[in-house]
This record gives C-alpha cells, sequence and structure tokens, in this order.
C-alpha cells in the first residue's frame, strides 16, 4: 500500500477513536467509562503518526523529483550530466556494463513497483464505520445466548433492613442476592422498582427477561445479570423499561433455589441510559 494511503488509513482511525471518544460518548458502547482517557490518547498518537508519515512520504516524493531534474537524471543506471558549453558528458562502458546498469536502473530510482493486494485497501472500512456508522450497543441478541452472571456471594451479615420507600428502588444484582441468599427474607412481600432492557425468554415458557450487560474490561467480556418478569406482555425486545411488582414465589426464599423472577404490576418505558453497562437503580430513584 502506498505511504500516503497508510497515512490516511492511520488518520482515519485516530479520528475515529477521537470522535468516538472526546467528541460524543459513544465509546460506551464498547468499554467502561475509565478507557476515556486511553482512547483519547491513542487517538491522538494514531493521528500524530500518520501526518509524520504524510510529511515524510511527501519529502521522499519530493527528493525523489529533484534526482530527475534539469541539474541531473538517472536512466538506466547512467549519470547524464546537462548540456552545456562543454557538450554532453558521458560515461563510456561496454556492452556488458550497459546490461548492468540497464537492470540497475529501477533501483536507481529509488520507485517501488511491488505489487499490493486489491483486499487490503478494505482496511479503510473499520476506520470509515468508526466515523460514520457506530455499530450498536450490545442487547437482548448477546444475553439471550449466555446464561446469567454468578452474583457475588454476601455473608448473612452482610445484609441490611431495607429501607421503608415502597416502591423500593433496587438493583438486579441485588434483587438477586436478597432473593437468593438473604435468610431473613427481608424482600418477601416488598414492592421493588428495576430497570433493564428486555430479552425474550425464547425457552417457551411464560414470561420474559428484565436485563442488565455488565463489562469488566470491554464488550467481549460482557456478562449479563437477568430477573425473569411475569404477569405482563413483553414489550419489544432491546426497549429499555421500569418495573415494579414482588418476588414471583417459586423455590426456597433465601436460598439457591428461590426464582431470580418478578410478578410485574405495571411496566414503564424509559430512555436508554447513558452509560447502559452498568447495573443502577431506577432513572430518578
Amino acid at each position: 500500500m502506498k505511504r500516503f494511503a497508510q497515512a490516511g488509513l492511520l488518520v482515519l482511525c485516530g479520528l475515529g477513536l477521537l470522535q468516538a471518544s472526546l467528541l460524543t460518548d459513544g465509546y460506551l458502547r464498547y468499554v467502561k467509562e475509565g478507557m476515556r482517557p486511553l482512547l483519547i490518547a491513542s487517538g491522538a498518537v494514531l493521528v500524530l503518526l500518520g501526518a509524520a508519515e504524510a510529511w515524510s512520504a511527501r519529502r521522499a516524493r519530493a527528493r525523489d523529483a529533484g534526482d530527475h531534474g534539469p541539474g541531473g537524471r538517472v536512466h538506466d543506471g547512467h549519470a547524464h550530466a546537462g548540456d552545456g558549453p562543454g557538450g554532453h558528458a558521458h560515461t563510456p562502458h561496454d556492452d556488458g556494463a550497459d546490461d548492468i546498469h540497464g537492470h540497475a536502473g529501477e533501483g536507481a530510482h529509488g520507485h517501488d513497483h511491488s505489487g499490493v493486494p486489491r483486499v487490503a485497501w478494505l482496511l479503510f472500512l473499520p476506520a470509515l464505520s468508526l466515523l460514520f456508522y457506530a455499530p450498536p450497543a450490545l442487547g437482548s441478541y448477546t444475553a439471550a445466548r449466555e446464561a446469567p452472571k454468578a452474583v457475588a456471594v454476601v455473608d448473612e451479615d452482610g445484609f441490611g433492613p431495607l429501607p421503608a420507600t415502597s416502591p423500593l428502588p433496587i438493583t438486579l444484582t441485588d434483587f438477586t442476592q436478597r432473593v437468593q441468599q438473604d435468610a431473613k427474607q427481608a424482600i418477601k412481600g416488598r414492592t421493588v422498582r428495576m430497570t433493564g432492557f428486555v430479552t425474550p425468554a425464547g425457552d417457551g415458557r411464560e414470561g420474559w427477561y428484565l436485563t442488565r450487560i455488565l463489562l469488566s474490561c470491554c464488550a467481549a467480556d460482557a456478562q449479563s445479570v437477568k430477573v425473569r418478569v411475569y404477569g405482563v406482555q413483553a414489550p419489544k425486545a432491546d426497549a429499555w423499561v421500569t418495573v415494579t411488582g414482588t418476588w414471583h414465589p417459586e423455590g426456597a426464599l433465601g436460598t439457591s433455589s428461590a426464582a431470580v423472577a418478578l410478578d410485574a404490576r405495571g411496566v414503564e418505558k424509559v430512555e436508554r441510559p447513558t452509560n447502559g453497562y452498568t447495573d443502577s437503580l431506577p432513572i430518578g430513584s
């Protein structure tokens, strides 16, 4: 690939990173918020490297043009001085030397005539996509194809009393821990509110999943937290909703046999949070 094309590819990649991380919050679709400074720095470095490569290529082209200027030229390996009062200077050589010089001519010019596979130009497509089409965030397609994330184990003394607020705002992770680990069964009979996106169950049984996707670093290590919802018709897949309801009595509450499920009393559509890869409380809580 020619040097100017290489420089352009570097600049395009750098601009795409800067647009996603500096000018918009699009980077939150792929990595955690704490990665933003590194993305900005990487984008700036790529732009600088592309500019440096373009400048170097321009100087090389100017130098090559100077070698072929009026004052002197290289052709077939011969050095020719410009015509002048002294006439044309030509270095004598025999036929064998002429053959050698003729084959060396291309190297003397400094040109690279090696071909580049056309498929190499496809490298521009991901760079352009960063600028003009940002891939969507992970959603129900990903969550439906993996088992829910195992929540952290909480010591029996680690569960404090729940606030008296009703309905109680709670995260999907906290709800899961209360249902399956809290021996005091503080969640029993409480009306709770949780926010997430809709994932179809896909198993032929009643209900659907309220879901959150969590990242440890980036989208490649995404894991989901799910709560099964009963009693209301499933909204459109990937729609963000806030669900109000009570624990669905199935299994022994406070043990691992308890179903992480909710009998819904109401569903309200909400906007996707800016950072959808966190298990946060419902908006406005």
